[in-house]
């Protein structure tokens, strides 16, 4: 399995990437709170992927 380096990308590609990470945290718990108060399908969907997107990259998998 080949390992995934970041640094190997284009710096746009980067920049992106390193864009996506920091704003993950806040529209996560943006999420949580209107998934508490008004929860529906989407919601709790849309709860899992970011859950999942933050863990990757607390995880550095991405």
């Amino acid at each position: 399995m080949a390992r995934y380096y970041r640094y190997r990308l284009p710096p746009w590609a980067r920049h992106c990437i390193i864009v996506i990470e920091k704003v993950t945290l806040p529209i996560l718990i943006f999420q949580l709170l209107r998934t508490l108060f008004f929860p529906t399908t989407l919601d709790v969907f849309l709860l899992g992927l970011l859950v999942g997107l933050f863990i990757a990259f607390y995880l550095e998998w991405i």
